[in-house]
């Protein structure tokens, strides 16, 4: 048996849904088989709080994501007395292996919709009495915002506008919103940590979207007195996070045996959270936070890319000590148009709340690296694409950024007797590219 199953193949291919121009079409519906669905674990938080009186039906965009697809099945298991709706689009990036653990709960239903359209907005509402709104649904992955900003601003900001304006409609007790520490801006070394109230200074166009989501956050919160709360986190990394991110591409690469890709040269630092942690933290939010509050997730664990190289390495028994170890397995590539150095934020105010994280990124990352090599392959479908150093992604289809430029145009398709076998067309600039390919990879292996 394959390792995932398709029981809507039909459907898609109904839909239209079809590899074109040799690039990858990957299938948020496709399924696990039981035979590897049943070795994997069942991830939650560890908090439990007194359940709300004014919370019963709870409806999570962007549930069968990644940092949403922990919360869902966190509240699903933790609170039997909560409904949680979880609504996704199902865009490349997710899948619903990350809820299927929730198929036969009472308290789970998963529907399919897009945050942009306020009609399958407010039909969510009504149909499931909603009350509660986490709202996790983003595109968030800066590199991709460089190239494809105004699916950004649709998404973040417009589907945000949408979300607010039908909450507000529909009447609803409370509002969270998950934002990101890049709206604050890059934070030189020797400063402070940023708390909820400094500026924001967004630097990328993800970030920027984030911000601007913000804004219409905060008019709803005052203008039309909305029950809302804002939270913003580090960089959340664990099981399940699909493998465009730092942390899983890495460790997807070196299953595969192949160079850890990095930007520039390593230097820029995160702060990470591990997915455990940042579930304990917005359940402490939805039980313990103040509406009208802004909360930041603030870990210590501050860490460079070329760290991140290092500690995997070392965790995969690969030498990488001395300048020729490490370029072994490691290739620079170029840097972002702009890349921040560092993010640095104040937790003070949840941590009030009684809200701790408590695993270290060493046990994190060995705890993700063991998923990651169980999983990882067949977790979402076919991700070699999104290993390149820069893919492009449109919808659910996905490519290298040199087989994205090289599509041609009308005015100059090769003519289809040199073009791939299957009859797909390429310019001249593709052939060549797709030819170095193969000649580097033979080189390689």
């Amino acid at each position: 048996m394959s390792a995932v199953e398709s029981p809507d193949r039909a459907h898609y291919a109904a839909n239209g849904v079809k590899h074109r121009r040799n690039s990858t079409i990957l299938n948020p519906r496709s399924y696990l088989t039981d035979e590897l669905w049943e070795q994997a674990p069942v991830l939650t938080g560890s908090t439990k709080f007194e359940p709300l009186n004014d919370a019963r039906n709870i409806l999570v965009t962007g549930g069968a994501g990644f940092i949403a697809c922990w919360f869902v099945r966190h509240l699903t298991l933790t609170y039997p007395t909560y409904k949680v709706v979880s609504f996704d689009k199902l865009d490349y990036c997710a899948t619903l292996n990350n809820t299927r653990i929730l198929d036969s709960r009472t308290n789970f239903t998963f529907e399919q919709g897009d945050i942009t359209s306020p009609a399958e907005v407010k039909r969510v509402l009504r149909k499931h009495k909603i009350d509660t709104i986490f709202h996790f649904a983003a595109q968030s992955h800066v590199d991709l915002s460089f190239g494809n900003s105004y699916q950004f601003t649709n998404t973040n900001v417009y589907g945000t506008h949408v979300l607010l304006e039908s909450a507000r409609e529909h009447g609803i007790n409370r509002f969270i919103h998950i934002s990101t520490d890049e709206v604050y801006g890059d934070v030189p070394i020797d400063a402070a940590d940023l708390c909820e109230t400094s500026l924001l200074a967004p630097t990328n166009p993800y970030s920027a979207s984030k911000a601007a989501a913000e804004m219409m956050v905060s008019a709803y919160r005052k203008s039309f007195k909305l029950p809302l709360i804002t939270v913003r986190s580090n960089n959340v990394y664990g099981p399940h996070q699909f493998p465009e991110k730092i942390i899983p591409k890495f460790i997807m690469l070196l299953q595969r045996k192949s160079k850890l890709l990095v930007h520039g040269d390593g230097s820029p630092t995160r702060r990470y959270v591990y997915a455990g942690d940042i579930v304990d933290a917005l359940d402490t939010i939805l039980h313990k936070g103040v509406i009208g509050q802004i909360y930041n997730i603030a870990s210590k664990d501050e860490v460079s890319n070329t760290q991140i190289c290092h500690k995997l390495l070392h965790i995969f028994g690969l030498p990488c000590q001395k300048p020729e170890e490490l370029e072994q397995w490691v290739q620079h590539t170029e840097d972002r148009p702009f890349n921040d150095m560092r993010y640095a934020t104040d937790g003070s105010k949840l941590a009030a709340l009684g809200w701790q994280p408590k695993t270290s990124f060493d046990d994190g990352l060995r705890t993700t690296v063991d998923w990651y090599r169980k999983f990882g392959e067949v977790w979402w479908g076919d991700i070699s694409r999104v290993l390149t150093p820069f893919p492009v992604v449109e919808g659910t289809e996905i490519w290298t950024k040199e087989e994205h430029e090289a599509l041609p145009s009308n005015e100059e398709a090769v003519p289809e007797d040199t073009g791939t076998a299957n009859g797909t067309v390429w310019t001249k600039k593709a052939l060549n590219h797709l030819q170095n390919s193969m000649n580097m990879a033979e080189a390689w292996h």
